[in-house]
Parts: C-alpha cells; structure tokens; sequence
C-alpha cells in the first residue's frame, strides 16, 4: 500500500468527520444552544443547521415542548396551626432557552422549588377550613407569584394546579373526634330541650287537669246546693233534704263498694232511712 493512498484516505476520512460535525439536524420540539470556544455563540432551530466544527460544540438540548413538572407532595401549617398535606402540578414552557440554560442552573428544579415555597406561604396564610376550600384562589394566587421568576429564566408557567389539599394523619384523626363530639353535643343539647319540652306540657298537663277538677268540684257543689234548696222548697222540712242526700250518698257508697273485687258479703240494713237518721242524729250531737 503507498503512502499516497493512506493519504487520500485519510483526507477522505477527514472529510467525513469533518461534515458530521459541521451538520446538525435538529428535531421538532427542541432547540440547542451553540457554545464556540466556551461562550454562546448560538441557537440552531428545528430543521438542518451547519456549525464549524472542532470550533462550535453543541452545549445543550433544549425541549421547547411543554414540560410537566410533578411538585411532591409537603407539610404546611396553616395560620391555626393545623397540619395539612399538599401537592401540586405545573406545566411550563421554555420560551428563552438561552436564559433557561445560563440563568439557573436547573430550571425544572428551580421551579419546582420555587412552587413547593410559595405554596406553603400562601396557605400558611390560610386558616384550616379556609385552604380546604380555597384551591382555585391559592392556584391563581401561586401562578402569579411565580411567573415573574419564571420569566427571568426564559420560561413561561401555562398552568399550576393544585392535586391535593387535605388534613395530615393526625388532624384528621381529630378532626373525627371534634366532628363527633359535636353530634354528640348536638344530640345531648336535642335530647335535653325534648325532656324539657315533655315537662313543660306534664306540668301544662296537670295544671290545667287540677283546673277541671276544681271546676268540677265548684260545679258538683253547686249542683249539690241547688238540689238541697229544690228539695227544701219541694218538702218544706229542714231534715228532710239533707236525710235525702245522705241516703243517696249512702246508697251510691254501698253500690261502689259491692261492685269492688275484693267484696265478700255486703250486709244492708233493714231500714236505710232509719240508718240515716242515725248518722244525722250523731252529726247533730
């Protein structure tokens, strides 16, 4: 073999080398920085692109498509020292990649970060109840904390939604007793307004039953004076209506007490009005 066709062939080899380093094709979806002697020198864009070699080197590749960052979940207290857990995710965009590459040194860490602090800041600001049901405002509020950061670093923040908000372990845990000693309070409270309601209307009960029956009695004694005088008016004797009366009553007695089950032999005078008479006589006594 001469030294002329190692020659040729190794001009020839270099001359491959040479246009696969000049020659780059660059896919959709990305961009890639240009460094020449270790300083920027440009950006290639998706399509073909020449570069000198062995001069400029390709630095970074950069994806220009829109970049889910997952945000791991973290411990926040809340402004009533409650411990609430809480998560996230954003979706950014690189729109500068020379200032995403040389302006932080990760920008999908720093975001994250970035996102991870500025959530617990705003529900740090938040009550319990309030960040539980506020994740619409605490996601508007964290997209606009953010975007001027992301903007220094040629990124743009398109979305930042909050997954998930919710008590830690241990506050739910007493969340649950506080819940139920609430219903049990709410039970007791109930329970105690029906006695005292029941014993409102007992005693209702009984005062107007007391009522009837003294009007009962009033009317029983009028009926009964009205009797007297009509029987008086009727004979024209004085014994004669209250001798009356006491056999009715005395009657009315004996029959009660025959109708009772514990009644063996009843045993009835002869004469019931001389009976009466009798129990006058001592009464006049």
């Amino acid at each position: 073999m001469s030294a002329g066709f190692v020659v040729v062939v190794a001009i020839f080899a270099f001359a491959l080398v040479t246009i696969w380093k000049g020659v780059r094709i660059v896919p959709q979806g990305e961009e890639w920085i240009v460094e020449r002697l270790g300083k920027y020198n440009s950006t290639l864009h998706p399509g073909l692109n020449i570069v000198v070699p062995y001069i400029d080197k390709i630095a970074y590749k950069v994806v220009t498509k829109d970049i889910i960052l997952d945000v791991q979940e973290q411990e926040v207290i809340t402004k009533d020292n409650a411990v609430i857990l809480t998560n996230a995710i954003a979706f950014i965009k690189v729109t500068d990649p020379v200032k995403a590459v040389y302006g932080v040194v990760d920008f999908a860490e720093a975001i994250r970060n970035l996102i991870m602090t500025t959530l617990r800041s705003i529900t740090g600001e938040m009550e319990l109840d309030q960040a539980l049901s506020s994740r619409d405002k605490i996601k508007v509020r964290l997209r606009e904390s953010i975007a001027d950061e992301a903007v220094d670093w040629g990124l743009t923040v398109k979305s930042v939604e909050i997954q998930d908000i919710k008590p830690s372990a241990s506050m739910q845990k007493a969340m649950e007793m506080q819940a139920s000693a609430e219903r049990e309070r709410k039970a007791m409270v109930t329970r105690a307004e029906g006695e005292k309601q029941s014993m409102i209307l007992q005693a209702e009960a009984r005062v107007e039953s007391a009522r009837r029956d003294a009007e009962a009695q009033v009317t029983l004694a009028e009926a009964s004076s009205e009797a007297i005088k009509r029987v008086a008016q009727a004979i024209g004797d004085r014994d004669t209506p209250m001798l009356y009366l006491l056999g009715e009553k005395y009657i009315t007695s004996i029959t009660h007490l025959a109708g009772s089950e514990n009644a063996k032999m009843i045993v009835l005078p002869a004469d019931v009005q001389e009976a009466v008479r009798g129990v006058l006589g001592r009464f006049k006594a």
